[in-house]
């Protein structure tokens, strides 16, 4: 091999200059860090030289002569002393964290733990590096062909959270080759059912390489859900056609996705990796630099912070732990094109204190840099507002621009239309972007993404159809997932023939997603939704990558996807309540912006709005968000028709979500008279005719 030469501290990785590659790699404690280069199947181990170059926290070298293809892992010197936080053991062959291509497969019974598996503070001797992953050296260009990006305004999305597999692995229309695949969510089928429903940003669920735990593993599953990140700089070549590019193919996805109008969100997992606990595997960040990359207990050391429930906490509080996740975002948008970033568990990516770790805060290094950072502070960025640790719920206290999932409209729209306690009061702000949690704070009604429903617990149509989780095929003993759903099976557990209760779940899946597309704030559909699909009461498939999870196109309801469609086409016409703050006051023409009305038309007093037992709610909108028309949105979760006195003026149905096949909203409806028979479990929208 060409002697090494000193090269230069960054970019951090491996990257070819034309003449040969630069390695540069962050250890703020080791003694030393080797190079270690492999043959091209990453089994041979052909070299191991030291890098030569050491700035400040940063070592590297440079190959000259070196190609694009090259294997190669690394070897970190330094202390074994758990007990101190560092776990150096050379014996451990280390995969670059800055790996933009990833070679071998993970072998849980391999020798890849750095400490003995059954006394973990004793080093493992074990050499590993035949077995070990390594990175390949990647160079390569790609055509955009003038992409350009929808940059649909936050007050205009609505999101389609889905799994990249599971959308297509079962998709008639969509080639055999690419079903489940990039290829296959950019097919010209899955185009056509996103637009027609009038997605305008699906959010993807983790692409980035991700490793199997070993406890799946040893029961023949795998995390289909994908939350156990290996590789930040890495699609997962699991997710890409046979023999394809997995990087080409991504791309290739986002270019046709734009094209089509449709913007592609990731969801990233910086706040913990693959590691694990202190009973883990060595991979990457455990033998670079263990005290700096994770959160440790104070108390003792060898021990980690355990924030996420997964084992570990990545250390943001450190500079260079905050430099990775900032060069992992940059490159998803430079370089492979995303529009934004759903962050799971984000209050991880706001606690202070180093890696003793401390509690949230909005002011936290990781916000300030994405606030000043030209590239990422113009993308979407979306939070998953708690965690496990201390303080972990943080719903509307993100900085200003951040959107935020709400579960608290989820909870609460769940109990008003499924028989669970609330209130009218409660349901009121949760329609309204839920002011309460959001307006105070100077945050836009846009930045609370509504859902009923996520990959995390039941299916729209499991909803209505379970009482109880049914979990069982995970192998927890049914112990997984929660407990408490807000859920209703309409008096039978699971499937039905009878009409009576299949006509009621359609009702109430009509009504659940009508108030979920016409309420404040940006709209979040989970993908087979819209069409029925079921995982027969399973609230936790993150393990079921079959036909549990995928979705079953063969006996998609398409009755409720022209619903779905109908209803996101009134939201983008009427846009029933506007990107703004409403405050109940009459404009110069007498007109009240939003107005709360009782069946029989008056107002609500106290009592009224905190009374548990009562599940009518009408709201007159006299300033609408885009219509020119005063529109009025009512809503009935009793079991029993109610008349409702409609205020003054000439009032035509635009929707009625109780009607057996959805109204096509360009039809010209009768106008309606007072008072109006509005059916139970249903959702109806009204414009006011002009004078």
């Amino acid at each position: 091999m060409t002697a090494l030469e000193a090269g230069r501290p960054w970019p951090l990785g491996a990257h070819w200059d034309g003449n040969g590659i630069n390695f540069a790699v962050f250890s703020d404690h080791a003694h030393a860090i080797e190079l270690c280069l492999f043959d091209d199947t990453g089994t041979l181990q052909q070299s191991c030289t030291a890098l030569p170059g050491r700035t400040q926290q940063v070592w590297h070298g440079y190959l000259p002569g070196a190609q694009p293809g090259l294997v190669y892992g690394l070897r970190a010197h330094g202390l074994w002393q758990p007990q101190r936080g560092q776990r150096f053991n050379p014996a451990k062959l280390l995969l670059d964290p800055y790996a933009r291509e990833i070679v071998g497969h993970f072998d849980w019974d391999g020798p890849h733990f750095g400490g003995d598996r059954q006394r973990p503070l004793e080093i493992d001797p074990r050499d590993n590096g035949a077995q070990a992953l390594k990175a390949r050296v990647v160079h390569d260009r790609f055509d955009w062909g003038g992409d350009t990006p929808p940059a649909t305004p936050l007050a205009d999305t609505v999101l389609y959270e889905v799994h990249v597999k599971g959308f297509t692995r079962l998709h008639p229309g969509v080639p055999e080759a690419q079903r489940g695949t990039y290829a296959g969510l950019a097919s010209d089928a899955a185009i056509a059912h996103l637009n027609r429903l009038g997605i305008t940003a699906v959010s993807l669920l983790p692409v980035h390489q991700a490793l199997d735990e070993e406890r799946l593993v040893r029961m023949g599953l795998r995390n289909y859900w994908g939350y156990n990140t290996l590789g930040f700089f890495c699609p997962s070549p699991a997710l890409a056609s046979p023999g394809a590019s997995a990087r080409d193919e991504f791309r290739t996805m986002v270019r046709r996705l734009h094209a089509a109008g449709i913007e592609v969100i990731l969801d990233v997992v910086y706040n913990h990796s693959a590691e694990t606990d202190e009973h883990g595997p060595t991979i990457h960040f455990r033998g670079l630099d263990n005290a700096a990359y994770y959160r440790l207990r104070p108390d003792d050391p060898a021990l980690y912070v355990n924030d996420t429930g997964t084992g570990n906490t990545l250390n943001l509080g450190h500079p260079r732990v905050l430099q990775l996740v900032m060069d992992s975002l940059r490159f998803w948008v430079s370089e492979m094109h995303v529009d934004g970033f759903r962050f799971d568990l984000a209050p991880v990516l706001g606690r202070t204190g180093g890696a003793t770790g401390g509690g949230f805060d909005t002011g936290a290094a990781f916000f300030q840099a994405i606030a000043q950072d030209p590239l990422l502070s113009t993308v979407k960025l979306i939070a998953e507002p708690w965690d496990i640790g201390f303080g972990g719920y943080q719903l509307g206290q993100f900085p200003a621009g951040w959107a935020e999932w709400n579960d608290r409209f989820r909870d609460t729209v769940r109990s008003f239309w499924l028989r669970d306690a609330t209130t009218r009061g409660e349901l009121a702000q949760r329609l309204c972007a839920s002011s309460d949690v959001f307006d105070g704070r100077g945050r836009a009604p846009a930045e609370s993404v509504n859902f009923i429903v996520a990959h995390d617990g039941f299916t729209l149509a499991d909803l209505v159809s379970h009482d109880r989780k049914h979990n069982e095929a995970n192998g927890e003993g049914n112990r997984d997932g929660h407990d408490h759903n807000h859920s209703w099976n309409a008096g039978v557990e699971g499937p039905s023939d009878d009409p009576v209760i299949v006509a009621l779940r359609g009702r109430l899946q009509r009504a659940l997603l009508a108030t979920l597309l016409l309420s404040q704030g940006t709209p979040m559909l989970c993908a087979g939704d819209e069409l029925g699909h079921s995982q027969r009461g399973n609230n936790n498939a993150y393990c079921q990558d079959n036909a549990t999870s995928w979705i079953d196109w063969a006996r998609a309801d398409d009755a409720l996807v022209a619903f779905t469609a109908q209803v996101l086409a009134l939201r983008r016409t009427h846009r029933p309540l506007g990107d703004r703050w409403y405050a109940g006051r009459a404009d110069a023409q007498g007109r009240i912006d939003l107005a709360w009305r009782q069946a029989d038309g008056s107002p609500l007093d106290d009592a009224a709005w905190n009374d548990p037992a009562q599940r009518v709610l009408g709201i007159a909108i006299g300033a609408p968000g885009r219509s020119r028309q005063p529109l009025l949105l009512l809503m009935n979760a009793g079991d029993v028709d109610m008349p409702f006195a409609l205020p003054a003026g000439a009032w035509r149905v635009q929707l009625d979500s109780a009607a057996v096949s959805a109204q096509q909203s360009l039809v010209q409806t009768p106008l309606v008279q007072t008072p109006l028979a509005l059916a139970a479990h249903s959702v109806v929208l009204l414009a006011m005719e002009a004078a």
